[in-house]
């Protein structure tokens, strides 16, 4: 089977539109909102170094499009309207049975990580559950919906949760001619949990005194739409996934708006 060129391009563009969000972010408030120790000295966020951060992500989303574009349709998983775009098919005849389940797909998610929250947030002290709310003004909604949506959809789903589904098919079931749904749960929990802990590291940042409260609330609220878009992904198709992931955030963004979400 040849190496989709077309396809390839198309999901890098949309995952550089999202990587390209990030530009939207005022880092320089961010950085002075960090809890630095006393006398430290901020250095200033220029645009060329803006630029130059966005080199990291350029790179592994090329790679994990890549090993999408490579693996995706030897396990059956898709992404039909980007395929359909790639090959001149019926595009929204490719959207259209994404649509629904993604929107209710991201009304589980969003509502599930909004539990979490509340449930958790007893356990947080009051200046944390503040600055949570605090550094959530800082990414705009347009970031939010673009990065999740497309970026982390192709690093996370395309990428690594293909590459686990084809990875545990080759080494534990060979002799079948496709992966049976197995193999699919095991990619969905490892690539949802996955997902969860690559937030960790921001979380670190706010919070030098994290509790156990704090990493359960990134890992659970997180993992929890890991789960249902890893689902959307096997069963619909990976803009499914983009739409639930977006949709997510949208009602995350109002939640906290209206001060029902930190």
């Amino acid at each position: 089977m040849r190496f989709n060129t077309r396809l390839f391009f198309i999901l890098w563009v949309a995952g550089i539109i999202g990587v390209l969000s990030f530009l939207l972010v005022d880092v320089d408030a961010l950085l002075r909102s960090l809890p630095l120790p006393a006398g430290t000295e901020v250095p200033e966020f220029t645009p060329t170094l803006k630029v130059l951060s966005l080199i990291q992500p350029t790179v592994l989303l090329a790679v994990t499009v890549f090993v999408g574009v490579l693996l995706a349709s030897k396990v059956g998983l898709s992404s039909p309207f980007a395929e359909a775009l790639a090959n001149g098919g019926d595009k929204m005849a490719a959207l259209r049975p994404q649509i629904i389940p993604g929107i209710i797909g991201g009304l589980i998610g969003g509502i599930a990580v909004i539990l979490v929250g509340f449930v958790l947030r007893q356990f947080l002290p009051t200046e944390m559950t503040q600055r949570i709310g605090e550094f959530g003004k800082f990414l705009p909604l347009a970031t939010r919906l673009l990065y999740g949506g497309f970026a982390e959809e192709l690093l996370l789903r395309w990428g690594v949760m293909t590459f686990l589904v084809w990875a545990a098919w080759r080494l534990f079931q060979k002799g079948k001619a496709s992966p049976n749904a197995a193999v699919f749960i095991f990619a969905i929990l490892i690539s949802s949990v996955l997902f969860a802990i690559g937030h960790l590291p921001i979380a670190y940042l706010l919070f030098p005194d994290h509790t156990i409260a704090l990493t359960t609330f990134v890992i659970i609220g997180n993992s929890m739409f890991g789960l249902v878009a890893g689902y959307l992904y096997w069963k619909k198709g990976l803009e499914s996934a983009m739409i639930a992931h977006a949709f997510t955030h949208l009602i995350l963004f109002s939640a906290s708006y209206f001060g029902a979400y930190f």
